[in-house]
């Protein structure tokens, strides 16, 4: 028998490996990484930049990489570092043609320097309305998979999204998107693997369907 592919997997924008929770691979094969955010340096911290931070945590020759949301964005920064075997996104974009017009709005407008990042940093307070149940239960899926509450990051991570514009493509990559992302529409995404009825949080509501794609395209 072979020895094991190492999979690294980078969650979305302020999430916490939490996310990967329902994320089943055959362990016989497999052996499962898990990353989570560092603080930026400074706001303007570019997304390639920012990638350089993670090539002393990935300590295998050849990786298979997963990203979710702007997990993935990442990750594919990561592969132009490193030498991957495989690079997988979901729920992403492979580059600013992929993103919306209202988050294109956003950067040209200046308007997400407006983002509460404060208010998300305190969530915590969201889950002491036991008189309004549904917010109570947001609150209370915030604070299981948010792992990064930091008003530093929160700012940086919305600018880094909107700024990232990746003008090459790369290499051996594979896109999952769901064709009900509300954040990501999958009207503007080219050349994905679809899954039906699957949101921008499918990593969690769609797992069992993606630990199938994700099984299969291991076993090429």
């Amino acid at each position: 028998m072979g020895s094991k592919r190492h999979i690294y997997l980078m969650p979305g924008l302020a999430a916490s490996p939490k996310i990967f929770e329902y994320i089943q691979l055959d362990p016989l094969k497999t052996e499962l990484h898990y990353l989570e955010w560092i603080p930026p340096v400074h706001i303007k911290e570019s997304v390639e930049e920012y990638a350089q931070k993670y090539i002393e945590l990935i300590r295998h020759p050849e990786p298979i990489l997963i990203g979710v949301s702007f997990g993935g964005i990442l990750v594919q920064e990561i592969s132009r570092i490193i030498k991957v075997r495989k690079v997988i996104i979901i729920s992403s974009i492979k580059s600013k043609n992929e993103m919306p017009k209202r988050l294109r709005f956003l950067k040209s407008s200046g308007v997400y320097k407006l983002f509460p990042s404060k208010r998300l940093s305190k969530i915590d307070d969201f889950t002491k309305f036991d008189y309004h149940p549904h917010l109570k239960k947001k609150g209370e899926l915030y604070n299981k998979y948010l792992g990064v509450r930091n008003e530093k990051y929160l700012n940086w991570s919305l600018r880094a999204v909107l700024h990232w514009e990746n003008k090459s493509s790369v290499t051996d990559l594979v896109h999952i998107h769901g064709t009900k992302d509300e954040i990501f529409p999958i009207k503007h995404i080219e050349d994905c693997i679809p899954v039906e009825g699957g949101t921008h949080a499918m990593i969690l509501i769609k797992a069992k369907i993606i630990n199938q794609i994700l099984n299969r395209l291991l076993l090429q």
